[in-house]
């Protein structure tokens, strides 16, 4: 398996630079990577003729998800309808849609509804009672925004698309239900995929073991893709996710991060969802996930430096504006946000 991973990004194109998925980030280095091994470091316009080929998936922008804005990094607003999120946002129907109305005043591009917490050690929750939860939720707020359904079960997919749901987000990348597939190829619509260690968020960090945890995450999600395109959803309504905090050590989270511009050689958008996550505390000395807004922006920032183009985060107002601030930065001009 070959790769080729940017190195070097920069916030402008120098000559001898390639844009990153088309967007304005440019790497004037690359890394070719063979069989898990390195084999050299070279000037981005100088990869060798028989490595053309992993171009360009990298370098073209890929379609705009779910018909959004492109070119600018888009902001999905979780809303939590559980009673056991990690976060400490899970709240009932009333409260979830007041909140996703407020993340759409705030500037949210999509709103994430969920009803099963995946976080560590969660108990599972029957597609019925997912349902039960995210329904009348999703009905209130389909029709202000593009909405999209965080669910493993194929029963709540569908049920949720019905009463007009847009995109579909599976954690376990459309593996943990065998009807999942058939829904959204059937469906139509965009999915996000994500990996994880298995499909079970029970036992997931107990497998948090990898040689080189990078390289498997993309060989993983590469792999998925492939076997999506060949179950009939095309590459185009795929984004990617590195299921940041998912069957992941600290230093695992950290590496996904670092090297996330790999992950770009794929071809789709690149989805990073850390907000308030444990890892977060522990750097920065937070115990309680609610008041992770600090370092959960900073992370999203660099999250974006390295070529994400969807972020995942509860604090969207705070999301917005930082963004708002390193886009004026990056490109030397301010104004209002488009889109």
């Amino acid at each position: 398996m070959r790769w080729i991973e940017p190195l070097a990004l920069l916030d402008a194109p120098l000559p001898g630079t390639l844009p990153l998925q088309g967007g304005p980030r440019h790497f004037a280095l690359a890394r070719l990577i063979e069989d898990g091994a390195a084999r050299a470091v070279l000037p981005a316009a100088a990869i060798p003729p028989d490595w053309q080929d992993l171009l360009p998936p990298l370098v073209e922008a890929p379609l705009p998800f779910a018909g959004l804005p492109a070119g600018r990094p888009l902001v999905m607003g979780i809303v939590n309808v559980t009673p056991d999120s990690f976060s400490g946002d899970g709240v009932g129907a009333a409260a979830a849609i007041a909140r996703g109305e407020a993340m759409l005043a705030a500037g949210a591009d999509i709103l994430d509804i969920g009803g099963e917490s995946t976080r560590p050690g969660a108990d599972p929750v029957p597609p019925e009672e997912e349902c039960r939860r995210i329904l009348p939720v999703l009905r209130a707020l389909a029709p202000l925004a593009p909405v999209s359904v965080d669910t493993r079960h194929a029963a709540t997919m569908a049920a949720a698309l019905a009463a007009g749901a847009r995109i579909v987000n599976d954690v376990t990348a459309l593996r943990h239900d065998p009807g999942a597939v058939a829904v959204v190829r059937d469906a139509g619509v965009p999915v996000a995929i994500m990996h994880m260690p298995g499909t079970d968020p029970r036992t997931m960090q107990a497998a948090a073991r990898y040689d080189d945890v990078v390289l498997e995450v993309a060989g993983f999600l590469r792999d998925r893709v492939a076997a999506l395109e060949a179950a009939g959803i095309p590459r185009h309504r795929i984004a990617v996710d590195p299921g940041i905090g998912f069957g992941k050590t600290i230093e695992h989270n950290l590496a996904l991060l670092e090297r996330l511009p790999l992950l770009a050689g794929i071809g789709c958008p690149l989805l990073v969802g850390l907000s308030r996550k444990r890892f977060l505390g522990t750097l920065a000395g937070i115990p309680e996930a609610g008041q992770r807004v600090v370092p959960s922006i900073a992370g999203a920032l660099f999250a974006v430096c390295q070529g994400a183009a969807i972020l995942r985060v509860h604090d969207v107002a705070e999301t917005v504006q930082a963004l708002a601030v390193w886009r004026a930065a990056a490109s030397g001009h301010g104004g209002p946000r488009e889109g």
